[in-house]
């Protein structure tokens, strides 16, 4: 039998949270099998799943962050009843593999989204392909952004990319800044595509990949695409799913 655990970020509000909670559990003796209780910031939460990628676990976030997009908001009155009743959504993250200029291999995963930057003053050049079509031929820009809809109200928000429902099964391709062409709003594409981004002058123009928070420098091809075989079980209060909180985005960003 496999027991609750309780895992916090490291400071101060997420221990006064982590102490609350354990007294709660206690005095409720509250029991749930396969469950990670996550104390934290979003960073905090997309670094816990990575390291627990292989688990089949059941993981509820609290947040004690800034937003907290992927957590739950901390409720010592009804905490309780929140981890009993909470509802279930399983989502996969995107594989990275990135080829440097020294032809190594780098891979990772992303829950969020895989970032390809500028590494320099100069803008990145680049073309993307869904899998043997071509989708951009030349974009030069400060980079390209593939999102994933969990990650899609996150970086890729801010970049003017579209928000794209939760069960959509779909991935979006965002430019970053495009000068040419400048008017390339970019794409959204099935989530079983495979995206080959390739730099086009990896001297002049070096690039970065990131996946999430992990950078790969000086890369030559990123290829991303959904890791299926991941499955992240991610628990929510009744009133505030991940499904809710998309649509709640998405209505702002179209009255605002």
């Amino acid at each position: 039998m496999s027991k609750l655990h309780i895992i916090s970020d490291k400071n101060k509000k997420s221990f006064k949270f982590k102490n609350l909670l354990i007294k709660k559990i206690k005095s409720n003796n509250f029991k749930k099998e396969n469950l990670i209780i996550v104390i934290g910031g979003d960073g905090f939460m997309l670094q816990t799943l990575k390291k627990n990628k292989n688990s089949n676990k059941h993981f509820y976030g609290i947040n004690s962050g800034n937003y907290g997009f992927l957590m739950n908001k901390f409720s010592s009155k009804d905490i309780i009843k929140n981890l009993s009743k909470s509802n279930l959504v399983t989502i996969s993250p995107l594989e990275m593999v990135v080829k440097t200029r020294n032809n190594q291999i780098r891979k990772s995963i992303a829950i969020n989204e895989v970032s390809v930057l500028r590494q320099s003053r100069q803008a990145a050049s680049l073309s993307i392909k869904q899998g043997s079509r071509q989708i951009i031929k030349k974009l030069v820009s400060d980079g390209v952004l593939v999102s994933t809809p969990a990650g899609s109200t996150a970086y890729n928000l801010s970049v003017h990319g579209p928000i794209l429902s939760l069960h959509s099964k779909k991935l979006s391709i965002s430019p970053i800044s495009a000068f040419r062409p400048r008017r390339w709003k970019g794409r959204i594409v099935n989530d079983k595509t495979k995206i080959v981004i390739t730099n086009l002058n990896p001297t002049k123009r070096p690039i970065s990949a990131v996946a999430d928070n992990l950078e790969v420098r000086n890369a030559k091809s990123i290829t991303v695409k959904t890791n299926n075989k991941i499955k992240f079980n991610l628990l929510y209060d009744k009133n505030r799913s991940l499904q809710k909180k998309i649509k709640i985005e998405q209505i702002r960003r179209e009255t605002s």
